[in-house]
């Protein structure tokens, strides 16, 4: 796509390490899921939370399975599922009661549909969700780049982000959440895309 380029080209045009790194894995090949609603976009990123993809694409095949196939569980029918089916789904105690609470939230209007969350600034989206139990400020990254498509987000509290910089750059240490804040600030208006980049940075 003609947006990921541009940003793969100002990112390879940062430095020798960047424009390595680039080349070596190729194109940006960033896939979002465009319109998803922020409720199922916030159930997904929990059950993903500190699990590795498979594990997580198990546990949410094993909800939506519980519904009989169908695309994906209303808050309605979540907040109807008794505790120890969705512990069958492979979630913690803990991610259910944030699930739960979560549909609530949406029934209640404080989860916003897709076209009102598309209308709200960043910040202002963040400071609304991460008021709910168990919704971190990661979390709702994950909602403002794979569904509502915002290309300046870098999750700076993401693992995978913070060592793939590491290792970038060949460092001893990671950097901390706000060296990695104060570092993207040059990669703007890119740094969902750089992201994308440092989760692909190789092992040494």
């Amino acid at each position: 796509m003609p947006a990921y380029q541009a940003a793969s080209e100002f990112l390879a045009a940062l430095d020798e390490d960047w424009q390595r790194h680039i080349a070596a894995v190729g194109p940006c090949l960033h896939q979002p899921y465009p319109a998803r609603d922020p409720y199922e976009s916030l159930v997904r990123a929990i059950a993903y939370q500190q699990l590795h993809a498979k594990a997580g694409d198990a546990i949410v095949g094993r909800l939506v399975g519980l519904f009989g196939g169908q695309a994906f569980p209303r808050p309605e029918q979540i907040l109807a599922t008794d505790f120890d089916r969705m512990r069958s789904c492979g979630f913690s105690g803990g991610k259910i009661a944030t699930i739960q609470g979560i549909a609530q939230a949406t029934l209640d209007g404080v989860v916003p549909d897709y076209a009102t969350a598309l209308a709200m600034d960043d910040e202002a989206l963040i400071e609304r969700l991460i008021s709910l139990r168990g919704v971190g400020r990661w979390t709702v990254e994950m909602l403002l780049i794979y569904s509502l498509e915002r290309m300046d987000i870098l999750p700076a509290d993401d693992f995978g982000v913070r060592e793939g910089y590491r290792r970038l750059k060949s460092l001893d240490l990671q950097p901390t959440r706000k060296q990695m804040i104060d570092i993207g600030q040059g990669w703007s208006p890119h740094r969902t895309v750089a992201a994308w980049y440092l989760w692909r940075v190789a092992k040494p």
